[in-house]
């Protein structure tokens, strides 16, 4: 063996050697940071709820070796702490909060700098508009700016549906009555790159053809075409007729300041060139409280409607109508537990995206939630579901 070589290998055992001892340190060095949290005393206490002060905090276990949950990604989550606990890290001492958040679903500790006192509120960041209701009592559970009047697009088209409803439910027409659909507007409107989606391609659906895809596509034409079978007709007069009727009913049922021009909630300036302006301003307003309210009338006088609303796609008369409710099962924002299964998407340029959802948890009444005018409108009505299960409003 030569000098080179001997001096090449001694010096690969040195780095070895190093390179172990260094291992070792970090070893040793992170198992006694691990060690050095240490239970100093623990105190019981009666339930109290809290919520984070920060978004850069975290759950930990006992321990403090391991990072349970991000508080950044609970920002309407109310934890309820039950013990108080000094844990000793190296000299300092610190007071930490043995919390759960109200699902049960993560536990642990949380240093008490991070928490305050007394429920989450819930800041829905884009909705200009929003409402949670109690399907069942209509009692409302949160809400921001729910009685002012806003244009709600789409969403208008549960008031149609609910008179369509109504008509075969106290008339001689039934699902199968035939719906002329041979007005050019009409099909100009269904082959519209903006707002067509169900064209019209014969003179004539049934009315539960139309409903579908009203309901799951959200077919302006078939909305019309239904308000103007509603009103006896098929021609632009009987649209006139039918807004009336949608006033009535929202007179009837008490709904403040509630104002329709149209029956499937297009502004009047998109609908003038399709033949289909009245007298009055240019969009249905409705605030989000009524527009709950709407919904509560159609779920619970037919609750039908929930088994359409659920389908997450639909064939009718040859044509795939595609349901935007993207809270259903399989979809981007799907939670099992908030068991969604309705109601109906909307959007204009002038309302924004609007979204009517509703659900039953287990063991809960039915939930019905209003955003209007939103960003986001799937994440902050789920953030909204949540925050009434998780807050035992409902």
């Amino acid at each position: 063996m030569t000098n080179t070589q001997t001096k090449s290998q001694r010096a690969v055992f040195v780095m070895i050697a190093f390179l172990m001892a260094i291992f070792g340190l970090m070893t040793t060095t992170t198992s006694a940071s691990a060690a050095s949290y240490s239970v100093v005393s623990t105190t019981s206490m009666t339930s109290t709820a809290y919520h984070r002060t920060s978004a850069s905090g975290a759950v930990y276990n006992l321990t403090h070796t391991k990072k349970l949950a991000s508080l950044s990604k609970y920002p309407n989550t109310t934890w309820y702490a039950t013990k108080k606990v000094v844990l000793k890290h190296g000299s300092t001492k610190a007071i930490y909060y043995a919390v759960k958040n109200g699902a049960g679903t993560v536990s642990g500790y949380v240093w008490h700098k991070y928490l305050t006192a007394g429920k989450a509120p819930l800041s829905l960041k884009y909705a200009k508009a929003a409402v949670a209701m109690n399907a069942s009592t209509g009692k409302v559970l949160w809400s921001k700016n729910a009685n002012t009047p806003r244009a709600i697009a789409s969403v208008s088209k549960l008031m149609t549906l609910y008179l369509v409803e109504q008509k075969v439910d106290d008339t001689s027409a039934t699902w199968d009555s035939k719906v002329t659909t041979s007005y050019s507007g009409l099909k100009s409107m269904g082959n519209s790159s903006t707002y067509g989606g169900f064209k019209f391609t014969k003179n004539s659906y049934t009315v539960k053809q139309l409903y579908d895809a009203a309901l799951i596509e959200s077919s302006n034409n078939a909305a019309i075409a239904l308000g103007q079978w509603v009103a006896g007709g098929s021609t632009p007069s009987y649209n006139t007729k039918f807004i009336k009727l949608m006033n009535a009913q929202a007179a009837k049922w008490n709904l403040g300041k509630a104002s329709f021009v149209s029956a499937n909630g297009m502004e009047q300036s998109a609908l003038r060139s399709y033949g289909y302006s009245v007298s009055g301003g240019d969009a249905n307003l409705v605030s989000a409280k009524d527009v709950a309210l709407i919904a509560k009338h159609l779920i619970n006088d037919y609750p039908a409607v929930l088994t359409d609303a659920s389908k997450g796609s639909l064939t009718v008369a040859g044509q795939l109508c595609y349901n935007y409710n993207n809270l259903l099962p399989g979809r981007k924002y799907y939670q099992a537990s908030l068991n969604v299964d309705g109601l109906k998407t909307g959007y204009t340029g002038l309302a924004g995206y609007c979204f009517v959802g509703t659900g039953k948890k287990s063991g809960h009444d039915r939930l019905i939630t209003v955003v209007l005018h939103d960003e986001d409108e799937f994440t902050e009505t789920r953030s909204l579901m949540n925050y009434v299960y998780n807050s035992n409003l409902i």
